[in-house]
């Protein structure tokens, strides 16, 4: 592709290029020399799971892929020890190696549902970080003074409050800007959060005489709300080993100006398809709802393959129009701990819920059936014998049998 045609597809859902001069300038060498860039994504593994505001990142290396570029997914192993300041009032807590480690494991197996395997460099920063001597580390952090950290707003406003702020979370910037100068990296993605950590590394490829790196921060996905960014701790997030039917309900339940933005952040439609698509809503060519399941069977097609994106397709149709109960409900068995039991105890156990307590807004939200009956008691108890079926919100069902 020519540069101009690159561009055009970078550009796709970035919300800043800094400096998109250089990366023209790159770009340009590159199809000149036939030498790809080095483009670099780093992910902390603090958690097993990934979701799909993860793999906005994700999908835009992809498309770096797919122009003939290097890809390098960087799993922070020796950043996730020390835990990334961003965004956080308080220090956070510190994980032990195992626990890197095991979810690095997990993140291994999931990023290559997006990105190709064969064209994807996986790197651990403790292969360099690792070998830092103490009086490495001390020749870093003579390369940034307080006061540039205190620029940062999450650490100013720790510093305006009278919190505390560690040391080692100054040294977190420096060390991930380390990684763009061991990699040399040309391009490094990260989420509009992490801006002052991707500018460190420019920062630090020239104190070490490198051309600095170009930055591309890319939006934090909003979550199913539509309003705060997608997280499993605010209970609005799409994860990607979830099953498919919960992934094509989830998607099937965010609004149409939603829908819009995880066609052009996540969907592999190219930039004439999506227009044509944005233009057809308009006229009424297309139905909302239409789309929308289009965009459900990519996302379940993706994670759980395409087989099983048709049968979550007929199952919600099943569901929602004919409101019919799935075949495929889980089935839990349950020993009887007297004649009665609590229903949002049932709930807990039979993992429709986390909890007694969540069972029990649940029910006082009138998101639970029983057999198809709206229940509304939340201290109702249900006889410890037979079969139930039991729903909770639209796309969680359970057959339950007491033994």
């Amino acid at each position: 592709m020519t540069v101009a045609e690159q561009m055009e597809i970078i550009k796709r859902g970035a919300v800043e290029i800094l400096v998109e001069k250089e990366l023209v300038e790159k770009l340009e060498k590159s199809v000149k020399t036939g030498v790809p860039l080095k483009i670099k994504a780093g992910f902390d593994p603090t958690a097993p799971d990934l979701h799909l505001g993860h793999t906005v990142l994700l999908h835009k290396l992809r498309q770096f892929q797919k122009l003939g570029h290097d890809v390098y997914f960087l799993i922070g192993d020796f950043t996730g020890m020390i835990g990334d300041p961003t965004g956080k009032s308080e220090t956070r807590k510190v994980l032990t190696r195992d626990d890197v480690l095991k979810n690095a494991e997990t993140y291994k197996e999931q990023v290559f549902k997006i990105l190709d395997p064969k064209l994807t460099k996986v790197v651990f920063n403790s292969e360099w970080l690792g070998k830092l001597s103490a009086s490495d580390m001390i020749g870093l952090a003579s390369k940034y003074t307080v006061a540039r950290m205190l620029e940062r707003e999450d650490f100013s406003n720790r510093f305006s409050n009278q919190l505390p702020i560690s040391i080692h979370e100054f040294m977190y910037p420096l060390v991930q800007g380390y990684d763009s100068v061991a990699l040399k990296a040309d391009v490094e993605l990260g989420g509009t959060d992490q801006k002052f950590n991707l500018l460190v590394g420019r920062e630090l490829q020239r104190e070490w005489g490198q051309a600095p790196q170009t930055v591309i921060t890319m939006p934090l996905l909003e979550g199913l709300d539509g309003v705060n960014k997608m997280s499993k701790s605010l209970g609005n997030y799409i994860g990607i080993n979830e099953p498919a039917d919960e992934i094509y309900g989830k998607i099937m339940s965010i609004t149409d100006q939603l829908m819009l933005r995880y066609y052009e952040l996540l969907s592999d439609l190219t930039l004439a398809e999506l227009e044509k698509l944005k233009a057809e809503l308009e006229d009424g060519t297309i139905h909302p709802m239409a789309a929308k399941k289009q965009l459900a069977r990519e996302m379940v097609g993706r994670y759980h393959g395409d087989q099983a994106a048709v049968q979550a397709d007929e199952n919600f149709i099943k569901r929602f129009k004919n409101n019919e109960t799935p075949d495929d409900m889980p089935e839990f068995v349950l020993a009887p701990e007297g004649e009665k039991v609590l229903l949002c105890k049932v709930l807990a156990e039979s993992g429709l819920t986390k909890s007694n307590s969540e069972g029990r807004r649940s029910i006082q939200g009138g998101g639970v059936k029983v057999n198809g009956e709206k229940i509304s008691d939340e201290n109702l108890e249900i006889n410890c014998t037979g079969e139930y079926v039991i729903q909770v919100g639209k796309r969680r069902f359970a057959k339950v049998r007491f033994v």
